[in-house]
Formats: structure tokens, sequence, C-alpha cells
């Protein structure tokens, strides 16, 4: 995602309409997206390669949204190499395959490293996908495996929630089985 800091910096909203209305994404290839950013304000400090973001910040890239009351992207080399995002909370959305159920989460902070596929929810962290939520301070979740890991590595002082909800039997399955009897 190698990109001229002024591209990078001056995304337009009427893009990010534009690509977030039109569905054409393959979710297997959202980290290949550009990223597109709208908010109330934006700088961009050549000196320490840092562009912010603030107020109602939205960006969008492939079937990845975030809404955040700031973000931060750290530059090397052009390249977008980790986005820090805030809010109270902050709030992500992704679709991991076609037809699959929205994982969705939100977190104070969140950490993204676009070429690793990696999101970092930290503070008060909690993901959803279906009827199961994860909740914990840290909850690292893998983009493109749709893979969570949830809780520090090291400590017995800061558990993990996880709620498993059952499945619910469609009402057809019900009258199935009571005109069987």
């Amino acid at each position: 995602m190698k990109r001229n800091k002024k591209q990078a910096f001056f995304c337009s909203g009427a893009l990010l309409l534009v690509l977030y209305s039109s569905g054409i994404f393959a979710l297997e290839s959202d980290s290949e997206q550009p990223m597109v950013i709208d908010s109330n304000t934006a700088t961009y400090d050549d000196a320490t390669a840092l562009s912010t973001y603030t107020g109602n910040v939205v960006s969008v890239q492939g079937s990845i949204r975030v809404n955040s009351d700031k973000l931060v992207v750290h530059f090397i080399d052009g390249d977008a190499e980790k986005l820090v995002f805030t809010g109270n909370p902050a709030k992500f959305k992704q679709t991991p395959s076609e037809g699959a159920q929205d994982i969705t989460g939100e977190a104070l902070t969140g950490e993204f490293y676009p070429k690793k596929n990696l999101l970092i929810l930290i503070d008060k962290a909690t993901v959803w996908q279906g009827s199961g939520a994860y909740t914990s301070d840290l909850i690292e979740y893998d983009l493109k495996t749709s893979l969570v890991k949830a809780g520090a590595k090291s400590t017995d002082t800061k558990r993990v929630h996880v709620v498993l909800q059952p499945s619910k039997k469609k009402k057809d399955d019900e009258t199935s089985s009571k005109t069987a009897d």
C-alpha cells in the first residue's frame, strides 16, 4: 500500500461513499484495496511521518470499516505501517467471507497493522460474531484468517469473558418433530 504522502492525506469523502456502497470488494483481498479516510480535520507532519485525523473519523478498506474519534497513521517510506484509532469506544466491522456474518468489535484504543492484517483492541475490548462474544482488555484479531486471541499472555489477574449462545431452532424443525411423535 505504497502511496504518495499527499494522496494518503487528502482522501475524499465522496470517494469513501462510492467505494463503500459499491459492494464489489473481494473480501479475501481487503488488504489490496485502497484505504479511504473521512474526518472533520486532518493534518500531516512530514518530519514525523504522522497523519492525524480527528472528529467522526470513518476509515474503510475493502469490507473493513472503523469508526473512531481520532486516527493516527504512522508512515515508513511512504507506506502506512501502523494505524492507531481511539474512541469512546472506537468500533470496527468486517465481512470475513461472502455470506458469512459480520465480525464487529469495539475498544477504547485499537492498533491496525495493514501489512500483517492484524487488529489489536486494547482496553474494554469486545468482539462479536453471530451469537458469540469475546471480552477482554486485550484482543488480537487476524483479519485474514478471522482468528481471535483474547487476554494477556502471562497474567492471572485479567480474565477473558466468552459468551456462546445456543443456536435457535427454526420453527419448521420444531413443527416437524412434533408431527413425527
